[in-house]
């Protein structure tokens, strides 16, 4: 097997994954995930397809991801891996889904409006 391309979305962050056979190496730009990712929730997030399936050390992952902020990129980590968890082999699919790890989260961030603080924060308001 070659490896497989897959992308993940989230927010502003875009992770794309090169994913292939291996002994779990995860590297994230060039990076080791734990160099990467110094939060222990953010490494979970990460590998959690991974380790619903018992995958853990099967595959070795090699990860480009810009944009957002860490959480932001975790998640399109962790979109990205489940996506090529599924063309692996499809029969991953239903455990993947039924923790919803294949929907791609559509919350974005609301733009400023003109004559606002900020999206929704108005300038404080004087009567006189």
């Amino acid at each position: 097997m070659e490896a497989i391309n897959t992308i993940g979305r989230r927010k502003s962050s875009i992770a794309r994954i090169y994913f292939k056979p291996g002994k779990g190496k995860v590297q994230i730009n060039s990076k080791e995930l734990k160099e990467y990712f110094p939060v222990a929730t953010h490494q979970n997030l990460v590998t959690l397809p991974l380790s619903l399936l018992n995958a853990n050390n099967t595959y070795d992952i090699e990860v480009n991801v810009s944009g957002g902020g860490i959480t932001g990129q975790a998640d399109a980590i962790k979109l990205a891996i489940a996506r090529a968890l599924c063309e692996v082999d499809p029969e991953n699919r239903p455990v993947l889904k039924q923790h919803k790890l294949l929907t791609r989260d559509p919350r974005m961030v609301e733009r400023k409006k003109f004559g606002q603080k900020k999206a929704r924060k108005r300038f404080q308001f004087s009567k006189r």
